[in-house]
């Protein structure tokens, strides 16, 4: 695709933004030679009031299902959109900082629920000034220690690593200077989404789960949670991962718990870990005290693989990058070589030290911080190269949090800090480390971008640190107020991951684990190794209910229906017209998907909003369930809530296949 002759519109990439030539030849599709606000004051307060949503709507969505959707290239859309349709600013270059700032709040969202959330699971507690101080600390060390490697994984591997998504959200960028459909398409999802939200949660006109209890199986239960943004979960991901995840579930809930049902069914005395009879409990009961550590025990033996995986592909992208860091980059003041200064990188380094080692909080002392800084700057490189190759959305971050808090934990165990003391520490640095993963690859991620469209690393850098840092309250808001309406490790709020760490830890500190059923989910996820079947979306399915996977399958089954509806039809393969119908549909199939993509994103953006704020009115006791009083009979429905989350299905199919 050939740029416009200049001085006219552009709306498409040339093909050297896809590597047509050396990196530090390519000419961006703002020339440097243009000169363009970019970190203005409707840039920032665009960008972070962005982050600040899609940090508290991940963080809602990841506590609840253990998904995070990508926050940068719908905040591309709302970007060009608001600029462009609201203030009258067609400005790209403000487009991609507001884009930047946006990432952060997936990015912070990811880091913060893998960890933090284990302390309030061990009784510790957690506070909104805690939150936001580990953010910071491991943002602050995520977002520069990028900078060394910047031009080397960015620049001179122009070509060679392809950072899909980074992709993804420049082609947004530019066509989105073009026209706002994207936009409003987002907008109409959330509002969707938020109306659906509030009239089955939160005035509970008809309810959030449709189950049936199989009392002639052991009492087991089957069902769909009908909440919208599962069902947009299940569109964004596709059949495939969605279709595992249920699969999973399948395993649990109709495999694995009956199972435990019979052989328990007549035992008077309470099996380890649990403290009440087998056969006194229902299904969830099952799930709760024992399902839950098999599929910790998959999960965790699929971070393990993956990770051993990719280790060739880690210690080269380390080895590579560290050699990179040095090559050029100096004699350059163009503004797409403006980056932060060597000074702030050791700044960041320093004070990720100083401050993981005093401040009271987090009490890493002396070698706990060492191992903070070492691990954040080791992964932070890793991160960042890994996601040139798969993409933020699919950077292991659990798996490689996993190998920092074995190392930390043994360590700290090994130097005789152990008990509650050991267990929280180790969290707390653990914590830092892991948001310190998930800023790097966001940052990364967001400097290819910049790079493809023109913009300034140091403006990018700066400006995503501020975002994160104020976003960090509204991650930290959205995890307090969901345990105070609900209760982490609630069904309602499960925190998959976070729980897997909290049994790491506890379990290396304490050796209390009931390791018969962790080895059981060990052997489920060889199993999926051996078969060739992606582990971590199966394990997934099983630690989690099959209301929620349901739910989520659901979603991918309106994808699957709509890319069925757009594929080419039976076709004349020697017939040139048949081919050109051919590619015309597949064209359609494209548009069809990125809508309902858009779409899928704003449902589940609306949903977790209004759930915050029916959140907040749980928290301080205000009851807004007018349906209950009203309409008792449809409100308890399974039939009504069926009902309405197939005719959401129903809509999403038509909108998404519908010609603008």
């Amino acid at each position: 695709m050939a740029k416009a002759k200049s001085g006219a519109k552009k709306y498409e990439l040339s093909q050297d933004a896809y590597g047509g030539k050396p990196g530090n030849e390519y000419v961006p599709y703002i020339p440097t030679t243009e000169v363009m606000p970019e970190l203005t004051g409707y840039s920032i307060i665009i960008g972070v009031l962005f982050a600040l949503i899609f940090a508290a709507a991940n963080t809602y969505l990841g506590l609840k299902v253990g998904l995070t959707i990508s926050a940068g290239i719908p905040g591309a859309i709302l970007a060009t959109g608001l600029l462009k349709g609201l203030f009258r600013r067609n400005n790209i270059l403000e487009a991609n900082m507001v884009a930047s700032l946006s990432a952060m709040g997936e990015s912070i969202a990811g880091g913060i629920i893998f960890v933090l959330p284990a302390l309030i699971l061990l009784g510790f507690g957690l506070s909104i000034m805690t939150v936001v101080i580990v953010t910071i600390i491991g943002g602050l060390m995520g977002v520069f220690f990028i900078t060394p490697v910047r031009r080397y994984l960015i620049v001179e591997e122009h070509g060679h690593l392809i950072y899909p998504e980074s992709m993804a959200a420049a082609e947004v960028l530019v066509t989105g200077s073009e026209g706002g459909s994207g936009f409003r398409t987002v907008l109409l999802g959330m509002g969707v989404g938020a109306v659906y939200k509030i009239f089955s949660g939160g005035f509970k006109f008809f309810g959030e789960n449709a189950s049936y209890t199989i009392q002639s199986y052991q009492g087991t239960m089957i069902g769909v949670n009908t909440v919208a943004s599962l069902m947009g979960v299940g569109f964004i991901v596709g059949t495939k991962t969605s279709i595992l995840m249920f699969g999973g579930s399948v395993i649990a809930w109709l495999a694995l718990i009956p199972l435990i049902k019979f052989f328990g069914a007549g035992m008077t005395e309470p099996v380890f870990p649990s403290t009440v009879p087998i056969s006194e409990m229902g299904a969830f009961d099952v799930w709760s005290s024992y399902i839950r550590y098999i599929g910790a025990g998959a999960v965790a033996t699929g971070g393990f693989i993956s990770l051993i995986k990719s280790l060739p592909t880690i210690v080269n992208s380390f080895k590579q990058a560290i050699g990179g860091m040095g090559k050029g980059g100096t004699e350059s003041v163009k503004r797409m070589d403006l980056e932060s200064p060597l000074t702030w990188v050791i700044a960041a380094a320093v004070l990720g030290f100083l401050l993981t080692w005093f401040v009271p909080i987090i009490g890493g002392g002396l070698v706990g911080s060492l191992l903070a800084v070492f691990f954040s700057f080791f992964f932070a490189v890793v991160s960042g190269r890994m996601v040139g190759l798969v993409g933020a959305s699919n950077n292991p971050v659990s798996g490689m949090t996993i190998a920092t808090l074995l190392v930390v934990t043994t360590v700290l165990k090994l130097m005789g800090n152990t008990g509650d003391l050991g267990i929280k520490t180790a969290l707390m640095i653990g914590g830092v480390v892991c948001v310190a993963i998930a800023v790097a690859g966001g940052t990364a991620q967001s400097l290819k971008t910049t790079f493809i469209i023109g913009g300034t690393p140091r403006k990018v850098q700066l400006g995503m640190f501020a975002a994160l840092s104020i976003a960090s309250v509204a991650a930290g808001g959205t995890l307090i107020l969901l345990n105070s309406a609900y209760g982490i490790g609630d069904v309602a709020v499960p925190a998959p991951q976070a729980t897997l760490m909290k049994m790491i830890v506890n379990g290396i500190m304490t050796a209390q684990l009931p390791w018969t059923l962790v080895f059981i989910g060990v052997a489920l996820a060889v199993f999926c190794f051996m078969a060739k079947i992606p582990i971590l979306a199966v394990a997934l399915g099983i630690y989690l209910p099959i209301g929620l996977t349901a739910a989520i399958f659901a979603g991918g089954i309106v994808r699957d229906l709509v890319e069925r509806k757009m594929q080419p039809a039976a076709k004349e393969k020697d017939a040139e017209d048949d081919k050109t119908v051919e590619k015309e549909k597949n064209v359609d199939l494209d548009k069809a998907v990125e809508k309902g993509i858009l779409l899928a994103s704003g449902l589940v953006a609306g949903d977790a909003l209004i759930g915050i704020v029916i959140g907040i009115f749980a928290a301080i006791g205000t009851d807004i369930a007018f349906g209950l009083k009203l309409f008792p009979v449809i409100a308890e429905s399974n039939l009504a809530a069926f009902v309405m989350f197939l005719l959401l299905a129903i809509w999403m199919y038509i909108y998404s296949t519908r010609k603008d």
